[in-house]
């Protein structure tokens, strides 16, 4: 239960913000408007070849979560790609039209006349050479108990009781598409402050009174990946699985610890991977608190079937998903990237990855995707999930689709 004594000074902070947001501030209509830049818009000439190298089964699945996503939002709702502007009742014709035409498994010539007769082509303007930087995380798989034990010591916190999450948008409309406070009211000033950082909530020894742990894991870098990747499956032995997703953060600062042990000159640049933070940490259980501590941010879990999530509320797809900031490119959209991945039979980390291509769904975000060169690829889960998650650092392109006004 809510302790009741943060409901009682919940409202002395709600009073305040009121003073200092709403000075000289009179809140109009909110409009149902999302902006996104930068997208070029391209000329039929300048399209990409359309070549998909992966099954249109899958990417039928993945249109199908998005539709359920524009389907729940107002269908007046405006995305926002360059000068032009579509509905979420457009997107939804866009993704219907695309999802239809493959139906008749479209040779490689006929899908990119289709495409270049039916729709507009955006390519993401990326870094200064026009590239974006794809990397990866999958639903990973870890040993665990319900209850605690000297072997299972790391608990899996759901959200904290005390935690709020405040919109300021209510308070002004010069607030509207912030990201919302996450804060706690302070024991003994009773004012409101930031959420625990990962160190303090690490150190609270009866946290778990705040916040009730769904499943103890034993190993504490397993608990800092899973947070990492969002969603997981925890192993509780006889054949029974856990699935745990995303509920939240305390809202603190995330910070990369790769980027931290190249910053020390601890692992090469070009040898970074998950694989490569796992082993160095194992080698170096002295240092675990100096390295995972410098990431403030610290996820919370909730117990759900199905998925995983991605932001959107509905389930991403493997090798079909992309997370990307928010703020920047339109959620549920069509995409098609070009990038590399690895070999699927003969997965060796020395190995050349190859050239490919294929359509995707924007339908997660992450607090590590920032910009306009950013994106990560939802790889799934299993073996190769899990290798192609861990060693993706590749550039390419990526390139947004949609249906031109008024269909054909």
């Amino acid at each position: 239960m809510v302790n009741k004594i943060y409901l009682k000074y919940l409202w002395l902070f709600l009073f305040a913000a009121l003073a200092v947001f709403f000075t000289g501030c009179h809140p109009g209509p909110r409009k149902e408007v999302m902006k996104f830049s930068p997208l070029i818009k391209l000329k039929p000439g300048e399209y990409p070849l359309f070549i998909d190298t992966m099954d249109f089964e899958s990417l039928s699945a993945s249109i199908d979560q998005s539709l359920e996503y524009f389907k729940k939002v107002p269908l007046e709702r405006q995305y926002q790609y360059g000068k032009d502007i579509y509905t979420a009742a457009h997107m939804i014709d866009s993704l219907g039209t695309f999802k239809a035409y493959l139906e008749k498994n479209p040779s490689t010539m006929a899908l990119n006349k289709f495409i270049a007769s039916d729709f507009i082509v955006y390519k993401v303007a990326g870094n200064e050479d026009g590239n974006v930087l794809f990397t990866g995380y999958f639903e990973p798989t870890y040993e665990g108990k319900i209850i605690k034990s000297a072997k299972y010591l790391y608990p899996l916190y759901s959200k904290p009781d005390d935690l709020l999450e405040i919109d300021l948008s209510k308070f002004s409309d010069k607030y509207k598409g912030n990201k919302n406070l996450i804060a706690r009211v302070n024991d003994s000033t009773k004012k409101v402050v930031p959420y625990y950082s990962r160190e303090q909530i690490n150190s609270i020894e009866n946290f778990a009174l705040r916040s009730e742990p769904l499943v103890w894991l034993k190993n504490r870098v397993d608990r800092f990946f899973l947070e990492i990747q969002g969603s997981g499956r925890i192993d509780l032995g006889q054949g029974k699985t856990l699935r745990v997703h995303y509920a939240g953060t305390n809202g603190n600062k995330y910070r990369s610890i790769g980027r931290y042990l190249i910053e020390k000159n601890e692992i090469l640049k070009e040898n970074m991977s998950m694989q490569a933070i796992r082993t160095w940490l194992e080698f170096h259980p002295k240092r675990m608190d100096e390295v995972l501590l410098q990431n403030k941010s610290f996820v919370f879990f909730r117990q759900e079937e199905g998925g995983p999530y991605g932001s959107l509320g509905v389930e991403v797809t493997g090798f079909r998903s992309i997370a990307t900031d928010k703020k920047i490119f339109p959620k549920g959209a069509l995409c098609f990237m070009q990038a590399e991945l690895p070999d699927k039979i003969n997965i060796d980390p020395l190995k050349e990855w190859e050239k490919a291509s294929f359509f995707v769904l924007n339908q997660d975000t992450g607090g590590a995707i920032k910009g306009p060169a950013r994106a990560d690829l939802f790889c799934g889960n299993g073996s190769y999930a899990r290798f192609t998650a861990g060693h993706m650092n590749k550039f390419g392109r990526l390139f947004f689709l949609v249906l031109k006004q008024g269909g054909k």
